[in-house]
């Protein structure tokens, strides 16, 4: 069924690719977006794209580092069990609270870990070198203590500033708000700051033959997978799904449901872009942009569309087409769209983790492409082990949720056989080093 348009001027871009020049086209398209503030709780999985300066010391004050007393050193020099030194106690600090008492020679005040030190102290004796337990077998409380052992002056005492200085560089621009950053900012007492603003990314299904979710099944109908996969999956890399739902294969469904997609980052259809798909899509992709149609050097995931849609509302805007198998679009997804909503996420990372791994049943590789086959990876003793999810055709989508790596067979060999050494992506593993 093809289309009555000319079509020479789309078969001669039809060139076959490498992953590689697919993946530098499509990403120098790309790059961070702009910021955004936003409370500290939304914030994870983003970039700062500002530094965080302290705007207080942390700790505020010279703090115990234990529960004991606060002395001055001078009083207890030489103090131990045969001949201890005896302080008159003259306040208890529980954290939280500042004692307005001063420590003049002879008293000490009784502190808990954490609470200011008092005027006067130079250093913390902690309750296990002092006679207390003995002493409070009475139920009143105690007036006097023993120090049983002389500490070296300023011992169990945190400095003022010791973890954080006012004006000090705490987190810089470009750093991941991990929960450890969180709890980095609320101890500034920063509740809001600035990141790189998450991506819009919109979502279309083509295709006459899709049913909506919460429809009946008619006869030759599939369910619509792919908008839940890749809606998911661009949740999964950080950005906002934005579902456009089902195109069927008319020109004005097809550009009334790409209108749609104006306040996005980018748009991904799946569907349509292959040389045997009805033509449609292709079509209307090129009456409205400037697109090119590839055959990447991959299996599964070989066609694919790439470039600008313009103008949507003036506003130019990436489109990326994968092929409309449930798992070619996934892996496609993969090695593409993904690092795409990374890089605009303002991530200089964009490739998962690779490892070695062998294998333990043969990769095939019949048509000089190159194979990424849907492993499940395990370690024994420290080695990895790629286990083949079954069939691997593309349309067999039960092999993905079973799968934590891609193995890759090279374009140049066509079989890795059991037993061999195979290098795998880690799908479920973020960048290295991010």
């Amino acid at each position: 069924m093809e289309s009555n348009h000319s079509h020479g001027h789309r078969h001669s871009n039809e060139d076959m690719l490498s992953v590689e020049q697919a993946f530098d086209q499509i990403l120098e398209v790309f790059g961070p977006l702009n910021s955004e503030s936003k409370p500290i709780l939304d914030t994870i999985g983003q970039i700062l794209s500002s530094d965080v300066k302290s705007p207080i010391e942390i700790p505020p004050l010279d703090n115990s580092g234990m529960d004991g007393y606060a002395v001055i050193f001078d009083d207890i020099k030489g103090a131990n069990e045969a001949s201890p030194i005896t302080l008159d106690i003259i306040d208890t600090v529980p954290a939280g609270q500042i004692s307005d008492k001063q420590i003049v020679n002879g008293t000490t005040i009784r502190i808990m870990t954490g609470a200011p030190v008092p005027n006067g102290a130079d250093t913390v004796i902690p309750f296990e070198e002092t006679d207390e337990m003995s002493r409070s077998v009475t139920s009143s409380p105690i007036s006097q203590v023993s120090i049983l052992s002389a500490l070296p002056k300023y011992a169990n005492i945190r400095p003022a500033g010791e973890d954080v200085k006012c004006g000090q560089m705490v987190l810089e621009s470009g750093t991941e708000i991990r929960p450890a950053e969180v709890g980095v900012l609320a101890s500034l007492g920063v509740s809001n700051t600035h990141v790189i603003r998450r991506p819009i990314v919109s979502v279309l299904s083509t295709g006459d033959e899709l049913e909506a979710l919460n429809q009946e099944l008619r006869e030759g109908h599939i369910y619509d997978s792919n908008t839940y996969s890749i809606a998911s999956s661009i949740s999964a890399a950080g950005g906002i799904p934005n579902i456009l739902g089902i195109a069927r294969d008319n020109i004005q469904d097809l550009e009334s449901k790409l209108s749609l997609a104006a306040s996005s980052d980018l748009i991904i259809t799946s569907a349509g872009v292959s040389k045997g798909d009805y033509d449609l899509v292709k079509d209307v992709l090129m009456n409205n942009g400037d697109m090119n149609f590839w055959s990447v050097r991959m299996r599964p995931a070989k066609p694919l569309a790439f470039g600008i849609l313009r103008p949507i509302d003036n506003h130019s805007l990436p489109l990326i087409g994968l092929p409309g198998n449930p798992v070619s679009a996934m892996v496609a997804f993969e090695m593409f769209a993904r690092p795409a909503i990374r890089k605009m996420l303002g991530f200089t990372k964009l490739h998962r983790p690779k490892i070695n791994g062998i294998l333990t049943s043969p990769i095939y590789n019949h048509d000089g492409r190159r194979v990424y086959a849907r492993v499940e990876v395990t370690s024994k003793e420290g080695i990895y082990y790629a286990n083949p999810t079954g069939p691997q055709g593309s349309n067999i989508l039960t092999s993905m949720t079973r799968a934590n790596g891609l193995a890759i067979c090279p374009e140049d060999i066509d079989m890795k056989n059991s037993g061999e050494v195979v290098e795998i992506i880690m799908i479920d593993r973020n960048e290295e080093g991010d």
